[in-house]
């Protein structure tokens, strides 16, 4: 840390709200960046990285005088702040209008399609988590352990899916597949990911009992076609 950031780093541990305006306007740059740099591309359709920074600006300076900065660098308490307000902006804007669009298509929903909606939901926000953070969701968490198990390919389908929310003729370009190896494969890679957590009793209520495609699970069965 240089000269100057200790020296704001001293008077924002002492409660000094100018110091926290001023280094934050100092390091707009650089949390611009890291923000946008984090940003699916779904939630950043609906809003400008400049709206998550005035998010965090207000929270940090809201928060300072019971906030205990202790030995940390103000920019890395900064971007736990954007971390936690992109997550926040996912629910409320992607995964929330999501449900509500799947509930307009799917009236009256069946308890079967609830519990799926759910554990989509999750999927989205655990998939839009920024890299390295630690969800303060113990569920989101554990899926998102959950899918470092998938084969890359299951978890870009998915993400294409679920995230971006392309049509699975889109996906098979991107993926260089055929539409209908595209679809096999996110039918597999949903239900190998719920196969995965069946046990856990945090999604008891969300996981459907998987029905798995004929020869998933067996060394011999067919390839997918591409």
């Amino acid at each position: 840390m240089d000269e100057v950031a200790a020296q704001f780093a001293a008077r924002i541990r002492d409660k000094d709200p100018q110091a926290l305006v001023e280094f934050i306007e100092l390091r707009k740059p650089q949390l611009l960046a890291f923000i946008e740099r984090n940003l699916s591309a779904s939630l950043g359709r609906k809003l400008e990285g400049t709206d998550i920074l005035q998010e965090v600006s207000l929270s940090a300076v809201g928060s300072l005088p019971t906030f205990e900065l202790g030995d940390r660098d103000p920019f890395s308490w900064l971007c736990q702040l954007a971390e936690h307000k992109i997550i926040d902006a996912h629910r409320k804007l992607v995964a929330a209008q999501k449900r509500s669009a799947d509930r307009e298509q799917q009236s009256p929903a069946s308890s079967t399609e609830t519990q799926r909606g759910g554990f989509i939901d999750m999927l989205v926000v655990s998939m839009t988590t920024p890299s390295g953070a630690l969800s303060r969701d113990q569920r989101e968490f554990r899926l998102q352990e959950a899918l470092k198990n998938l084969p890359q390919e299951s978890q870009d389908a998915l993400r294409l899916r679920y995230v971006e929310g392309l049509p699975s003729k889109e996906i098979a370009s991107r993926l260089n597949k055929t539409d209908g190896a595209t679809r096999v494969l996110l039918t597999r890679s949903l239900a190998r990911l719920q196969e995965l957590l069946r046990h856990d009793s945090e999604f008891a209520s969300f996981i459907i009992p998987p029905r798995m495609p004929s020869g998933f699970d067996s060394p011999s069965g067919p390839d997918d076609a591409d």
